[in-house]
């Protein structure tokens, strides 16, 4: 193989890269088949698909049978406290943190979402203070998408005594500001949260089937607890999302 034919596909790459990041295929776009981009390229369809495959292992695009190549590229969001505060949870009539981000990319946030009342891992168990080997919690399992793309699994946990027969229990967005300003109308406001966060590990079959992503693929994992005033623990919720989509940013004092 001649050198030109061993560096050509990242060339194409680069050039499709390019293109993606100036926006000539928007996120949840289809890329052309391989055959039309081979002869805009003047270069083989092996050539083009595996430049396909560079892409795809940077997280930029993905294949998708019976439709082509998608676009997945998202500038990663930003995870700080500050997505927390409430007047940017609500804006624009935004239910929840999610929304708000997803709608200042110009990107349009989709929530799947199912409840139901379960037993809770120990640990989760553990930090809201209820006893372990009991069904007395109310789990919301959400897949949150942006302009169709699968970005983050969240489970959230909430004692029955609190969120039975409320509007958590919906299988659906809850109210303007979502579970927090939920919580808040129950007279839980949370005053403070605590976040523990797995910077990197291979997902399970699971999460990569629902966040259509390879097995290799690296997902961050955080544990956030919500705390009221009184210092009780009303909500745990564990996120798990692609790892090149999220960027976490903290800031506290130093003594």
């Amino acid at each position: 193989m001649q050198q030109s034919e061993r560096h050509g596909f990242r060339e194409i790459a680069t050039k499709i890269r390019a293109e993606i990041l100036a926006g000539q295929y928007p996120t949840g776009s289809v890329l052309p088949p391989e055959p039309v981009l081979a002869e805009r390229y003047g270069a083989s369809r092996s050539l083009v698909n595996r430049a396909m495959q560079v892409l795809a292992a940077e997280g930029l695009v993905r294949p998708r049978q019976g439709r082509g190549t998608v676009v997945t590229w998202l500038p990663p969001m930003l995870h700080s406290p500050a997505r927390y505060d409430r007047t940017k949870r609500e804006g624009q009539g935004a239910r929840g943190a999610f929304d708000a981000e997803v709608r200042a990319l110009g990107l349009e946030p989709k929530h799947e979402i199912t409840t139901e009342h379960a037993e809770p891992p120990a640990d989760v168990a553990e930090l809201l203070g209820v006893p372990t080997g009991e069904v007395n919690c109310l789990v919301r399992r959400r897949r949150l998408l942006a302009s169709g793309i699968p970005v983050r699994l969240n489970a959230s946990w909430f004692p029955l005594a609190i969120a039975e027969g409320t509007v958590l229990e919906e299988n659906g967005p809850v109210i303007v500001g979502g579970v927090k300003s939920a919580l808040s109308e129950l007279g839980y406001p949370q005053v403070s949260a605590r976040e523990r966060i797995i910077p990197s590990r291979l997902p399970t079959d699971a999460e990569a089937h629902a966040l259509e992503i390879s097995p290799e693929r690296t997902v961050v994992e955080i544990t956030h607890e919500g705390i009221t005033a009184e210092g009780r623990t009303v909500e745990v919720t564990i996120s798990v999302a692609p790892a090149h989509y999220l960027t976490a940013q903290y800031e506290f004092p130093l003594a």
